[in-house]
């Protein structure tokens, strides 16, 4: 009876493409952790990775790169559609004309605490950027890692994702 597990291969691989397609999205609104329910030491850890986070956002629009330069640890690596980059080649690009920020909005912040000093920040994130005259993909939802070294927080990895809305 090969036929079966094949067949229900078939309906499983059908039914993830089919709500790949048609499942709506969870609004990002939504996916805001409730402060209450996070217990004082991960509100307080969240809103200083959220506040790191914004922080960065607004330096990426003016092109402060001394700003990415702090926050990032040595090891950093961005991930883009492009691959990996380190952190000399990221405070270069923030600092470079190549990219013009018109707007931006960022919301629906997750924390994700691996330990004492690693910690995961989720969140969706809608840009009306250009670099080279190219819009970059938008919205995304963003993993921002955060590590704890030296007593501060400094971002260690940062992907975004094209969201399908």
């Amino acid at each position: 009876m090969p036929w079966r597990s094949s067949l229900a291969l078939f309906i499983v691989i059908f039914g993830v493409i089919v709500a790949a397609f048609f499942v709506e999205p969870i609004p990002a609104s939504s996916l805001a952790i409730a402060r209450p329910g996070l217990g004082v030491r991960a509100a307080a850890l969240l809103d200083t990775l959220q506040r790191l986070e914004e922080g960065s956002w607004r330096a990426w629009a003016v092109r402060d790169g001394d700003t990415f330069a702090h926050l990032l640890s040595e090891d950093h690596v961005d991930v883009g559609p492009g691959g990996p980059s380190d952190k000399a080649r990221v405070v270069a690009g923030v600092r470079s004309p190549a990219c013009v920020v018109a707007d931006y909005a960022i919301g629906g912040f997750r924390l994700a605490r691996f330990s004492d000093d690693a910690a995961l920040l989720t969140y969706h994130a809608s840009q009306k950027t250009a670099c080279g005259g190219v819009a970059v993909p938008s919205p995304t939802w963003v993993s921002s890692l955060y590590v704890r070294r030296g007593g501060r927080w400094q971002n260690a990895l940062f992907q975004q994702t094209q969201a399908l809305r």
